[in-house]
């Protein structure tokens, strides 16, 4: 991978857009604070791109996505083809639920409470259920999207509000199976995406597990490598949730099922029986957010 820094400090990445700061950097690109003329702070993703057909694909898909409304969608600001990459420009968020999390094991040694987790989750599943639907217009035809790359350092938080962000892998589809290549993390991944298809529950299984993640603090599975391959007729272990409640173990197993038509018809409604089964335990009081956890109003520029 080439880690050569694609902005600079300072550096005006595009005309009228100043870098304050690297935000992340993932195996697609990097995301930077940047400010523009008014002061205003925004959220820059830039990508390399080598292949100028390929640029024009990426860039053509995202903004087909800028029409995508929904108050848990991340919104894309403008999106530019420069200097061999291309960049997305988004509003900025506090941080990810990946951020979250870490605060937590950091000031207080443990995950999210099962409380704080469905208040966040569900947020996310709304938005989920809003792009799954096949109510959107896309060359003519009616599709669905799936997500493809639910994790919580997708997830981005705006104080107590989460909206879905890294939009560049939306999928549609127009059948409750579709033929599909891999893309996405592997560690998050539906079964039925190993073996190349992606289905109307895709993404809520990602959702479950990024779940079980921010409430323990591990995945429900042994880390995969990155090499991008598996073993022919490759099948998940069955999930490790021993560190969930007796409550919530039963809700998840079936939104991680092998089979797809087996887990809950929706997002939505995993969010609402997860509420439902933590809801009659007595767990402890919704804590502050760890002072580790700053809005990025208050972080030094």
């Amino acid at each position: 991978m080439n880690t050569r820094p694609l902005a600079q400090i300072g550096q005006e990445l595009i005309p009228g857009y100043r870098v304050r700061q690297l935000r992340g950097r993932g195996s697609f690109g990097s995301v930077w604070e940047v400010e523009a003329a008014d002061g205003t702070a925004y959220a820059f993703k830039v990508m390399p791109c080598s292949d100028s057909t390929a640029a024009a694909k990426e860039i053509r898909a995202l903004q087909a996505v800028r029409d995508l409304c929904h108050p848990h969608i991340i919104r894309i600001e403008q999106v530019w083809s420069h200097a061999g990459s291309f960049i997305v420009g988004m509003e900025l968020a506090d941080g990810s639920l990946l951020d979250l999390l870490e605060a937590y094991q950091s000031e207080y040694g443990t995950a999210l409470g099962a409380a704080e987790a469905c208040a966040y989750l569900t947020q996310a599943a709304a938005a989920l259920d809003y792009l799954n639907a096949r109510q959107h217009t896309r060359d003519g035809r009616r599709v669905g999207f799936q997500h493809g790359d639910i994790k919580p350092s997708n997830l981005l938080l705006f104080g107590d509000t989460l909206k879905v962000g890294d939009l560049g892998l939306l999928r549609p589809v127009s059948a409750p199976v579709t033929f599909a290549h891999w893309a996405g993390t592997m560690d998050y991944a539906a079964p039925e995406v190993f073996q190349g298809r992606l289905t109307d529950w895709s993404d809520q299984y990602a959702l479950a597990v990024s779940y079980c993640q921010v409430r323990s603090g591990r995945l429900p599975f042994p880390a995969m490598t990155s090499s991008g391959s598996w073993p022919r007729g490759f099948l998940r272990p069955p999930p490790d949730l021993s560190l969930l409640s007796e409550a919530e173990r039963p809700v998840l197993r079936r939104a991680l099922a092998l089979v797809p038509q087996h887990r809950w018809p929706s997002c939505g409604e995993l969010m609402a029986q997860l509420k439902r089964a933590v809801a009659a335990e007595q767990g402890p009081r919704r804590r502050h957010a760890p002072r580790t956890f700053q809005p990025a109003s208050s972080r030094p520029s």
